[in-house]
């Protein structure tokens, strides 16, 4: 994979100054309405994004977050797919083209994109931000309605970050099911609230149905152990703060994490995780507690000490989300 700071970098540079000239109030309420929007219950059958003034809020403020999402689904993606890189891609609703550049950071190379969303202002912004990563800059910018109308030509790789949310439960599944029509390997990612994990199960369901096998984040394609209801399987990205995050938010941290939920499911051979970490690991003295999703379809807590050896070392370094054990040679 390429060194994921690279274009990390280059897309903040590329967001720098997007709100010059626009009054820090008016950049402020349009972050707040749109966080509204998008956090809401209620579908919408027009796009979130206005006009000028909302898609520079958006992309100054929501852009690094969903990059750095999309980018952890993927990289864990990769890890179960070593020597795959996809030759095509096409990013479902990608608005501004968060997930175009994490692809991009996660995959070496150049591949024929396509971004398809319905706010012209949101592609055409998008568009003017890619041309500041050399693997984007001839990437196709496409208004689709983005619903039970969507027809999508074949590809490696569909992305689905962040829209189903605003979508009806009927046009939630005909996107899902157009991405499964048309691509290899799929990758559905949203908010990491409850109602978030629910679209991305039910997509998960979708998909399988479909003939998909998940490569990540689960260790199997069979039914999520969690009971509906009980619990939601999410995990965390840090996002480095802008000053619009601090005025909007307030607070004095350099930083904020980005919780979401995910599922990575492809066509052809993966090797899933022998097992993922589901919670923040705890460390104790001499032991670390590490709360697993296992491949028997079960979830279960292991604690690992000092006596397991290098294997305990392992255990310090995990992080949320992260395959255990690090060596599938310790499986």
């Amino acid at each position: 994979m390429s060194e994921l700071v690279v274009p990390a970098e280059a897309l903040r540079a590329a967001l720098s100054g997007l709100l010059d000239g626009l009054p820090p109030r008016q950049a402020a309420g349009a972050v707040e309405r749109l966080i509204a929007s998008y956090r809401g219950d209620t579908p919408t059958d027009a796009p979130i994004l206005r006009d000028r003034a909302d898609v520079a809020a958006y992309a100054a403020y929501r852009m690094p977050a969903t990059f750095e999402a999309v980018r952890s689904a993927l990289a864990a993606f990769a890890d179960a797919v070593p020597g795959w890189a996809p030759g095509s891609h096409v990013d479902v609703g990608g608005g501004t083209g968060a997930a175009t550049w994490a692809v991009a950071a996660t995959w070496d190379g150049e591949r024929p994109v396509t971004v398809l969303d319905w706010a012209e202002p949101a592609l055409a912004l998008g568009r003017e931000i890619a041309a500041a990563h050399p693997a984007l800059r001839d990437a196709r910018w496409q208004r689709a309605r983005i619903g039970s109308a969507l027809r999508l030509d074949a590809a490696d790789l569909v992305t689905v970050s962040y829209v189903l949310g605003e979508l009806t439960a009927a046009d939630r599944t005909a996107v899902v099911d157009a991405a499964a029509a048309a691509a290899r390997a799929v990758v559905v990612v949203e908010p990491g609230t409850p109602d978030g994990y629910a679209r991305v199960i039910e997509a998960r369901g979708r998909l399988v149905a479909a003939g998909f096998q998940v490569a990540a984040p689960c260790p199997h394609s069979a039914a999520c152990p969690i009971a509906p209801g009980t619990d939601w399987c999410h995990f965390s990205a840090r996002v480095s703060r802008s000053s619009l995050h601090r005025q909007v938010k307030g607070g004095s941290l350099a930083y904020e994490d980005e919780k979401f939920s995910y599922v990575a499911a492809v066509r052809f051979p993966v090797t899933p995780a022998p097992a993922r970490v589901v919670r923040r690991p705890q460390i104790r003295k001499g032991q670390v507690l590490l709360d697993l999703c296992e491949p028997d379809e079960q979830l279960r807590r292991r604690t690992v000490t000092k006596r397991h050896g290098t294997l305990y070392k392992a255990a310090r370094d995990a992080d949320w989300g992260d395959a255990w054990p690090p060596d599938r040679d310790e499986v």
